[in-house]
């Protein structure tokens, strides 16, 4: 590798947090069995929070966040990986207490560390990232309980985001009546393009009040947002209706009761992408690359920039202020 290679830093300062690109050095690097020369990375909604002034991700300073990250090994301590395997790494300890993506060069545990699947590329492989991966978990739930084309309309919610219009996209591709809820007028165009056959303003989910029990409108939702959005679709589920959620950008408290689960026997299902177990993570990831894989077309539309790591700084607080669409990828 080269002596020097640029990543992405977080420093504090006497309690100031400074960002910005740094040279480093292998030295630089924590532990782990793989070396990998990082060629793309990803822009996510936990990458934008770890860069805040008081970060509720990063606990310790100097740091490299990124928390997805694909390219190919340099050198491996483990034998499962040789030179020039094209690899993913995403989620685990990345980019939070162990430096992460935004690097020209990354060293990680072998454990956490993917083969590329066959028939899919480096960069298609960080559009999808993290939010891709939540995405085909929360598909491959609703399958698994039943939930299929033929069984009702599927909500997703928070769908202009990354999680939310992967899932859009894989679920029309797959046949599903998908209705989306957004809080964009100007995402409309962007969602219809995916394949949702219907949209509705995020209000509409929740109404003016959240009932115990509501009429029944949803066969199955994918839902990123949580909060009072989880309650109220838990109420509008369909008999055994189903609801995967991944995210809590709407709030951690649901104020529901036991009557949607005890009247309808609907389910809600967790999705955790962080420490999915490997045999479960490879096995989604090859979905993600055949049944699951989105069009060439879907991959374009999704894909809102190519950014470089200089322009990290100015980019990642656009995910705060919800002023993106789709996916943003780091090319490195």
């Amino acid at each position: 590798m080269n002596e020097t290679f640029k990543a992405y830093r977080l420093e504090n300062n006497n309690g100031e947090l400074v960002r910005g690109v740094r040279q480093l050095t292998e030295l630089d690097l924590p532990e782990g069995e793989v070396l990998i020369r990082v060629r793309y990375s990803s822009v996510n909604y936990k990458d934008a929070m770890a860069n805040m002034s008081d970060s509720p991700i990063i606990k310790n300073y100097p740091a490299t966040p990124g928390i997805d990250l694909a390219g190919q090994v340099v050198e491996s301590a483990d034998d499962r990986f040789t030179e020039g395997d094209p690899v993913i790494v995403t989620s685990y300890d990345l980019g939070v207490s162990h430096d992460g993506g935004y690097s020209e060069y990354a060293r990680v545990k072998a454990e956490w560390v993917i083969p590329l699947p066959e028939g899919m590329t480096l960069k298609q492989a960080m559009i999808y990232g993290t939010a891709g991966l939540t995405a085909a978990l929360s598909i491959d739930q609703l399958q698994a309980q039943q939930v299929l084309p033929e069984s009702g309309t599927v909500l997703v919610t928070g769908a202009s985001g990354g999680v939310g219009s992967i899932t859009t996209a894989m679920l029309a591709n797959l046949g599903y009546q998908v209705e989306v809820s957004t809080g964009k007028q100007s995402a409309h165009p962007f969602l219809k393009q995916l394949g949702a056959k219907s949209i509705i303003d995020r209000t509409t989910v929740t109404g003016e009040k959240i009932k115990v029990i509501d009429k029944q409108t949803w066969a199955g939702a994918v839902d990123p947002v949580g909060g009072d959005t989880l309650a109220a679709i838990l109420s509008k589920l369909n008999y055994n209706g189903v609801v995967a959620v991944s995210g809590l950008t709407g709030g951690i408290k649901v104020p529901t009761s036991v009557y949607p689960f005890i009247l309808r026997g609907v389910r809600l299902i967790g999705i955790d992408s962080v420490y999915c177990p490997m045999e479960k993570r490879q096995a989604i990831w090859d979905r993600m690359a055949t049944d699951l894989k989105l069009t060439d077309q879907q991959f374009d539309h999704i894909t809102n920039q190519v950014i470089r790591l200089e322009q990290l700084e100015e980019t990642l607080p656009k995910l705060l202020s919800e002023q993106s669409l789709g996916r943003i990828i780091v090319q490195i």
